[in-house]
């Protein structure tokens, strides 16, 4: 857990050091007055073509603090369409352009900054809350605003255990209500709403498809993209009145006030067709907590100083994710088709979705990334599925900055398990090929959160990070640098601008740097995570009887001893419980051990009925067990269903013994195995994959994989080899390529005369290999010296010990009938009698070798 301490002073105020305090400086709106009122400014200079505009004031900043604040702060702020329209004359005037040094003083003086929390800024918390913000959302303007403060900041120290807890009011478990598994109600209320309204674009069967399929013709998948949609506790603020109500939305009959209305009324049916549940009286439980009691954890620690567009999917709804990096011109992204908002920070895309900036704010990368010679694609990804970009033959595209299909300025995408990383250098052609791509072996792309991040510099070229680790994949056209960009492309978000190349999974977080970042940079980010994280604060004073507990807090709750997860909404459907710690607040101490086992989560009144890895908690708490104010009590993680969303799921803890109280958990009931499948008998053969085939090669010759001559001929065969074990994929082009194959490795084996040959001399003694063709193999004794060891290591335990030598295993290749097609072989191979070329003979061991190692025993396993 990282959180940031405070800064003491800042330098320069007047006569000396101003000490930095969180004070009431409220911001009035405009037309008001204040004490800096009668101060005039210049007229301040219009906005560049940057959207930003320089200082003209006779006064220059008087130390450096002041320049970092003119640079970072001001000169983003200060402009007419944001703070710059009210603050050059009212107070405070922190926007002034006549004197930088004032400006910074109006700041200072009115605390409208909080260097150690930016985002506790007042600036900040007033745009938030919507004063003055210069874009559709406020939390855009808000997050903004704290980038601006963060690079005033600067770098700051970060340690684990300074945050200052505060006890949430108390809350009650019962009387909360869960969508329940049937969906007879939804079908009943909600749903004919849906399928007569709605179900001409969010149904499977919409000609315009997208999702939540709330209109789908099964009433199932419609249920479960609707309930993150609609609220139990209250109706009016359910999304899906929301939409009608306040975004005007796909209302019918034209007023969408009814419509609204009709929606709300629908929902309040089905919630009040819903019992609310009561929590079964013999449990030991804590107080409860909600989301919005919860105490939210800075994402600080990132590494984001060269960031010049940044988007974390915050606002949840609308058709326009925000470029809340403050570097102009914007990078708005447009939500084009099914792109949909995921309440857990992100977006989804289905089908041939996108998200696509204008070719004006996309300049940026062009100017910048060109101006630096070296960039960073970082991402938070959730990929659908592993098969991506295989129908064309092409990468799906996760982020582009591209105008077509063949011609772009940068590219991460995903094919199958592979990421890809396309650039387009003095190397490369329009499309950025050759692409760099993750080892095949590796599967680097998974179908669960991944950090990736592709960088860009002129010396290592192109570098994909998955999970904070490079993956050693190499850039051949390492040491060229960018050219022929064209301004002309668009940055787009889950498919190609021209729509064609999609990309199915979740974006939980993009940003893009105008330098290559350094491998430690890109862990620490991975380390950080995504998204927002919050402690929730469990009170369990009732439940240990001890004075500490029993300290009224500021908030007037009952006690101040506390059980305290850190929680993560990871996606719409769950949430991640880890690191469970006991704590005290206030100066209180435990006077004697508590015993504590069996912490289960429960939901909405309710346990969870799966993840409970806390329930093997058995400890105690005790004084002096508390390390900076903390006993940790596990180490682990787990998931926990989400039930009826963020804002409404009510979380609580139970605990089989906590102090003198206890819970008999009743022993839960092990049910009978279910029957087996019954599914069509299997083939008990299979085949041999690319890489199990080369090894196989390998151990057979004895020739190692790294030999030049086969090592290079299977990376030119290896996409035509099996990748499945099914039978039923085998393909005659694979067979071609497996007789490529091995024809190298039997090529690397009898080819090379040297007397370091040990390979050939171990596996063929005696064997005259000076001797001509028609002498070579003139008796049944020489060719055995060349069929025997090939049959011996092609069939190993298959050739029994004993009396029989040459009797084959049941269901086995029979040793026989290959000795047969390998003499067969050699007399066509020998058919020149004494006219054979002098090199018939090593032909002839060769074509052996092949047709030994390369058949179907060696394939079938």
């Amino acid at each position: 857990m990282r959180t940031t301490t405070a800064l003491s002073l800042l330098q320069w105020h007047k006569s000396g050091w101003l000490a930095l305090a969180l004070v009431a400086g409220l911001l009035t709106g405009c037309g008001g007055s204040g004490s800096g009122s009668d101060v005039k400014p210049n007229n301040p200079p219009p906005p560049s073509s940057s959207g930003s505009f320089g200082y003209r004031g006779e006064k220059p900043a008087a130390t450096a603090d002041i320049i970092k604040f003119q640079n970072e702060l001001w000169i983003n702020m200060a402009r007419e369409d944001r703070c710059g329209s009210c603050h050059q004359t009212q107070a405070p005037t922190f926007a002034r352009g006549d004197d930088i040094n004032l400006a910074y003083a109006a700041v200072i003086d009115e605390a409208l900054v909080t260097l150690s929390d930016p985002a506790a800024s007042r600036l900040v918390t007033k745009v938030g809350g919507g004063h003055n913000c210069w874009l559709a959302d406020a939390g855009a303007c808000a997050d903004i605003m704290t980038g601006w403060i963060n690079k005033w900041a600067g770098p700051r120290e970060t340690t684990a255990n300074d945050v200052v807890l505060k006890a949430p009011a108390d809350r009650a478990i019962d009387n909360t209500k869960s969508f329940p598994v049937d969906s007879s109600g939804f079908a009943a209320s909600v749903y004919p709403l849906l399928t007569e309204y709605c179900a001409a674009c969010h149904s499977e069967a919409a000609t315009t498809r997208q999702q939540p399929y709330l209109g789908s013709d099964d009433v199932v998948i419609a249920y479960e993209a609707a309930k993150s949609r609609m609220r139990l506790d209250n109706p009016a603020q359910s999304r899906l009145v929301q939409r009608l109500r306040a975004d005007s939305h796909n209302c019918w009959d034209n007023d969408c006030a009814a419509s609204a209305n009709q929606m709300q009324a629908a929902i309040q049916t089905l919630a009040n067709s819903i019992p609310a549940i009561e929590v079964d009286p013999d449990l030991v439980v804590s107080k409860a907590v909600g989301l919005g009691d919860a105490f939210v954890l800075s994402s600080g620690g990132r590494i984001d100083s060269e960031i010049i567009a940044k988007y974390e999917f915050k606002t949840g709804k609308g058709t326009v994710a925000f470029d809340t990096s403050g570097i102009d011109p914007v990078a708005d992204l447009s939500l084009i088709g099914n792109v949909s908002w995921s309440s857990a920070w992100g977006i989804k895309f289905a089908d041939t979705g996108r998200a696509q900036a204008t070719v004006s704010g996309s300049r940026k990368l062009y100017d910048l990334l060109l101006g630096s010679g070296e960039y960073t694609i970082e991402t938070w990804i959730i990929p659908d599925s592993l098969d991506q970009g295989a129908n064309n033959n092409n990468p799906a595209r996760i982020v582009s900055y591209s105008g077509s299909t063949s011609e772009r300025n940068f590219t991460l995408g995903q094919y199958d398990y592979n990421y890809i990383g396309m650039n387009r250098t003095g190397e490369s052609d329009a499309n950025g090929e050759p692409v760099l791509a993750t080892n095949d072996n590796d599967e680097r792309a998974q179908a669960s959160l991944q950090h990736v991040v592709l960088s860009y510099d002129p010396i290592r070229g192109r570098r994909l990070y998955v999970n904070g680790e490079f993956t050693g994949d190499t850039d051949a056209t390492a040491g060229a640098f960018l050219k022929d960009w064209d301004n002309g492309h668009a940055l787009v978000v889950g498919n190609e601008v021209s729509g064609n190349r999609p990309w199915a999974g979740s974006l939980r977080f993009l940003a893009i740097h105008k330098r290559a970042m350094s491998e430690g940079d890109i862990q620490t980010n991975f380390e950080v995570g995504v998204g927002a994280r919050y402690l929730l604060l469990f009170n369990v004073s009732e439940l240990i009887d001890q004075p500490a507990c029993f300290a009224t807090g500021e908030t007037g709750t009952s006690g101040q001893c506390f059980i305290v997860f850190e929680v993560q909404q990871i996606d719409d459907f769950g949430y991640q419980f880890a690191a469970p710690f006991f704590t005290v607040l206030g100066d209180g101490a435990l006077t004697s051990a508590v015993p504590l086992k069996g912490i289960r989560i429960g939901v909405n009144g309710t346990e969870a009925p799966v993840g409970q890895v806390f329930a093997n908690v058995n400890t105690q708490l005790a004084a002096g067990e508390l390390v900076d104010g903390r006993q940790n009590l596990s180490p682990l993680g787990t998931v926990i269903e989400a039930k009826n969303g963020p804002e409404e799921d009510v979380f609580f803890l139970t605990f089989d013994q906590i102090g003198d109280n206890t819970y008999s958990r009743p022993v839960v009931a092990v049910p009978p195995p279910a029957p087996p499948a019954d599914i069509p008998d299997q083939p008990t053969l299979g085949l041999r994959d690319f890489a199990e085939i080369n090894a196989s090669l390998s151990a057979l010759t004895g020739i190692p994989t790294t030999n030049s001559v086969a090592a290079d001929t299977y990376e030119k065969v290896k996409q035509q080899l099996p990748t499945l074990t099914n039978l039923d994929g085998f393909l005659a082009a694979q067979q071609m390529g497996i007789t490529q194959l091995t024809v190298a490795y039997c090529n690397a084996l009898v080819g090379n005369s040297s007397a370091a040959n040990s390979a050939r001399a171990a596996l063929f003694p005696g064997f005259d290999f000076s001797a001509a063709a028609n002498v070579a193999f003139n008796s049944d004794a020489k060719r055995d010296l060349i069929i025997e060891p090939l049959l011996s290591r092609l069939l190993a335990n298959e050739l029994a010990d004993g009396a029989n030598p040459h009797s084959a295993l049941d269901g086995q290749a029979d040793p026989a009938e290959l000795r047969l097609e390998l003499n067969q072989l050699i007399d066509n191979m020998t058919s020149c009698g004494s006219n054979c070329a002098a090199d018939r003979t090593l032909t002839t061991v060769k074509a052996t070798c092949a047709a030994a190692f390369g058949s179907a025993v060696m394939l079938l396993q």
